[in-house]
């Protein structure tokens, strides 16, 4: 099952991919993750995101595209995957489609964790992490909603919606079922 999943910072999209991995037996694959192993493993594509992190600049996307595309080339991303954290814009949407073109493949969905930014806000001021204050957390969902939310339209029917309130293995269970139906 090949599945990118969506939803705005403290969605749960992390906690609900790494539970999804186990049952659907497929790797979370997590941007955030691909950088630290290609960062700490000094490869040439870490060598390069680390001088535009160094320098207080975004990735840019060929970047990410390149090292998401050298992940799903490893055997157990054989099978499928969940990605999360790729695609962020629409054109990195499109980069993905030609990426898995390329090898016959497609995506079998997009799951998509709806949750309030009232509940957003409120779940990442209780991890209590030094960077996460109200306005910084609502600026990121600002950015959330210009670049990212972008992707639900462009997705149109592979969109399976997932209400993402509620305690975790209610919403593992209505991600479950969704993917059933």
């Amino acid at each position: 099952m090949r599945l990118v999943l969506l939803g705005p910072p403290g969605a749960g999209k992390g906690t609900q991919a790494a539970l999804l991995s186990e049952k659907l037996g497929v790797p979370h694959i997590s941007t955030g993750d691909l950088f630290r192993a290609n960062i700490g493993e000094g490869t040439p594509l870490g060598l390069e995101a680390k001088s535009y992190i160094d320098a207080g600049k975004l990735v840019p996307t060929d970047v990410t595209a390149r090292m998401v595309e050298s992940r799903l080339a490893e055997p157990d991303a054989a099978a499928g995957f969940l990605l999360d954290g790729f695609p962020r814009t629409v054109e990195q949407a499109d980069i993905l489609t030609e990426l898995l073109a390329a090898s016959d493949l497609n995506l079998d969905g997009v799951l998509n964790f709806r949750v309030s930014e009232d509940v957003v806000v409120e779940r990442m001021l209780s991890r209590g992490r030094a960077d996460d204050n109200e306005e910084t957390i609502r600026t990121r969902l600002g950015v959330y909603r210009d670049e990212t939310a972008p992707l639900i339209e462009h997705y149109g029917d592979a969109i399976i919606e997932i209400k993402a309130e509620g305690e975790v293995a209610e919403i593992n269970d209505r991600a479950l079922a969704a993917l059933k139906s």
